[in-house]
């Protein structure tokens, strides 16, 4: 993970928050990997790596995970520079969808900054719909930034837990 995001730093910097130098070390990743990992256990963070050959060519996450009545969560994902336009990030959203719906998830959502048209594109060709935007959503580059929202709803079955087979019911 170290060696991907020193090879897409300056790709994903206009998109990620400033980052401690620590965090492109493979000492920093340990830490992010086990958090990530400590994060899954408690069912808040679903994170996939897409990988060519020995090399992590991208990643996404499933992440804030609310359950409840809610059962939704958002995304972030990335490709790495040299594997762009080539359907990866679309397939990787895909991927997301399914693991969704086998995690119980009733609705995805994800965020872009207005002028990310290609997040935009990758996000409706995976049946996302854009429902909103949100002024000055998350601190990126040293700045609030605005977002352009999309959702994908995943299903209308009962609430429940798919992994138990426990359903709440309704009326």
């Amino acid at each position: 993970m170290a060696a991907a995001y020193v090879r897409n730093r300056e790709h994903l910097e206009p998109w990620d928050p400033v980052r401690a130098e620590s965090f492109f070390t493979e000492a920093g990743q340990a830490v992010e990997v086990g958090r990530q990992l400590e994060d899954r256990e408690r069912d808040k963070r679903h994170t996939f790596v897409l990988w060519h050959g020995p090399d992590v060519a991208g990643r996404i996450a499933i992440d804030n995970v609310a359950r409840g009545v809610l059962q939704s969560a958002t995304l972030g994902y990335w490709v790495d520079h040299e594997h762009l336009r080539r359907g990866l990030a679309t397939a990787l959203v895909e991927h997301a969808v399914v693991a969704g719906r086998a995690l119980g998830l009733h609705r995805l959502e994800a965020g872009t900054r207005p002028h990310n048209e290609a997040s935009q594109a990758v996000l409706r060709r995976a049946g996302f719909q854009e429902y909103g935007r949100a002024e000055r959503f998350l601190f990126i580059r040293g700045e609030w930034t605005d977002h352009v929202l999309f959702q994908r709803i995943l299903h209308d079955e009962p609430l429940g837990n798919p992994q138990t087979g426990n359903r709440v019911g309704g009326s």
